[in-house]
């Protein structure tokens, strides 16, 4: 409708039998949609940006976005082993990411209150540590990182000691608890957890789960702001039924200069794949590669983090 409108002004009209011009009453039809956009002089818009949302008047101003693409994406930072509740060991996931074109990959298995019976204790963290050097020293070209997905507690603390954090290579930090406190609470809640020096990144930030569970009480607009202020990244989780953060909200975040990962948040080897879900959400965001963090080298994604570590 914004696009019919915007041709009536210059005097055309665009239906499904073609493009007419009021000023010859000629009517021409098109091949394809590049085609459509060039007879009425815009830039080509691409079809997730197609909400009436600023892209015409991006597209006449030659300013739209050279959007992420998911041949980009350099490495995955969020996805479980069957440590905790995936259904793949760590070397079939490390395997899978290679596989797709990564460059490393981030394990991040629940903590140690997940509380479904998967949580990961500090002594088997410790081991995967271990694990994961001992298997970085096998690997050409390619980088494993030691991480969590690390609980937020309900004072916005983490529930692993400092020393632990310390050794890990990467340290998602989420809320999977306690969706029923108040909006101040949960919000004071998360901007503590992103003032931890060690905390890299919000985990699916509003929680929500679609067509099952509403995001929890939040202030985005407030966690975007800390996230700036502290410089703690934010996700867009690509599991298919998260897409969280919203395309809405990845777009303010990214207009505040907080850099966006896009994870795929696999339980499994195939399900790295969800990654595209992701990518979808970005683009409807306008987001571009250099918005996104893991379109980075690792180490100049390490660059980009509050504490870069070796």
């Amino acid at each position: 409708m914004a696009l019919r409108e915007y041709a009536v002004r210059r005097g055309q009209h665009v239906s499904e039998y073609g493009i007419e011009d009021d000023r010859d009453g000629t009517t021409r039809t098109c091949a394809t949609e590049q085609e459509v956009y060039a007879l009425l002089d815009l830039d080509y818009i691409e079809p997730e940006l197609r909400e009436a949302r600023g892209e015409l008047e991006a597209a006449i101003a030659h300013r739209l976005p050279d959007l992420v693409t998911e041949d980009q994406i350099r490495g995955d930072l969020h996805c479980h082993t069957e440590l905790s509740d995936g259904r793949g060991t760590l070397e079939q996931m490390v395997e899978a990411a290679q596989a797709r074109g990564y460059e490393y990959l981030a394990v991040t298995d629940h903590s140690a209150t997940f509380g479904f019976g998967n949580d990961v204790q500090p002594d088997a963290l410790a081991r995967r540590i271990e694990e994961v050097r001992e298997l970085n020293e096998h690997l050409d070209g390619f980088r494993v990182l030691a991480g969590s997905e690390v609980n937020i507690q309900l004072d916005g603390s983490l529930d692993y000691d400092e020393d632990l954090l310390e050794k890990l290579d990467w340290v998602v930090a989420s809320v999977h608890t306690s969706f029923r406190m108040s909006e101040k609470r949960m919000t004071d809640r998360m901007t503590a957890a992103m003032e931890h020096p060690l905390v890299d990144v919000i985990g699916h930030p509003t929680g929500r789960k679609i067509l099952q569970r509403d995001p929890y009480p939040v202030d985005v607009e407030r966690l975007i702001a800390k996230a700036a202020e502290t410089g703690t990244m934010l996700e867009i989780n690509a599991a298919p039924d998260r897409r969280d953060l919203s395309d809405l909200h990845a777009r303010v975040a990214a207009e505040a200069g907080v850099p966006i990962v896009i994870d795929s948040d696999a339980h499994s080897p195939q399900l790295l794949g969800l990654i595209r879900y992701g990518i979808a959400t970005a683009r409807r965001a306008w987001l571009e590669p250099t918005n996104v963090a893991n379109t980075r080298a690792w180490d100049e994604l390490n660059a980009l983090r509050k504490r870069p570590r070796r």
